[in-house]
């Protein structure tokens, strides 16, 4: 048996620069991405575009993100949340409104604005991922994910509600009602594709809302 000792572990250098910058390509290609999937479709573009459209070369985005399916989740996930951060929505301050409201017209009222932001960022990558889902198992597998993960912010605007006062319909009716309203394609088809002031589609949300459940 060897009597040499083993040498310290060494310890895993950490680059604050080097970091930022890896941060920073990310979010370059994320954009890039997105912008394409967009504009293209998710089968049309390949990693390569990706990569030419971010300034940095194809195995730097396979490095950090492994696929094209994984980046399109990182572009869906980045255009909910606003962000990179890795901060759930419901814990996002913007969502906060929701829980902290008063009363039933005030949790509606809170979470239309939420949908409305939502809509504002998301909805040309929701369609992208929905018409993605047609062909591309991947997309198909992710977009199934996007509507479990909208009925259950409705469960959790209704279990709000509930918490207030009792409801005019059942708790999965309610879900149900709130889940068909979440849709960022309602901002598609009224802001973006009629006009619609903001203040207008909010305003028409929680009123659609309220009157369907309270």
């Amino acid at each position: 048996m060897s009597d040499v000792k083993a040498g310290p572990a060494r310890r895993r250098y950490r680059s604050p620069l080097r970091e930022e910058s890896a941060r920073r390509t990310r979010q370059a290609v994320v954009a890039a991405a997105r912008e394409l999937f967009v504009a293209r479709g998710y089968a049309a573009t390949s990693l390569a575009d990706v990569a030419a459209a971010a300034g940095v070369a194809r195995p730097t985005v396979f490095a950090a993100f492994g696929s094209k399916a994984a980046l399109l989740h990182r572009v869906v996930d980045e255009a909910l949340a606003g962000d990179d951060e890795p901060v759930p929505v419901a814990e996002r301050p913007w969502f906060r409104p929701v829980f902290e409201a008063a009363g039933q017209e005030a949790v509606l009222d809170a979470y239309a604005r939420v949908a409305e932001l939502i809509g504002a960022r998301a909805a040309q990558v929701f369609e992208t991922v929905r018409r993605a889902a047609d062909a591309a198992p991947e997309a198909a597998e992710l977009w199934r994910t996007m509507v479990d993960n909208r009925r259950a912010g409705a469960r959790m605007v209704v279990e709000r509600l509930t918490s207030l006062g009792p409801l005019a319909v059942e708790t999965e009716r309610a879900i149900d009602v709130v889940w068909f309203y979440n849709d960022p394609a309602h901002y598609a088809a009224l802001v973006t594709g009629r006009g619609w002031p903001p203040d207008a589609y909010v305003a028409w949300l929680s009123s659609q809302m309220r009157q369907a459940v309270l």
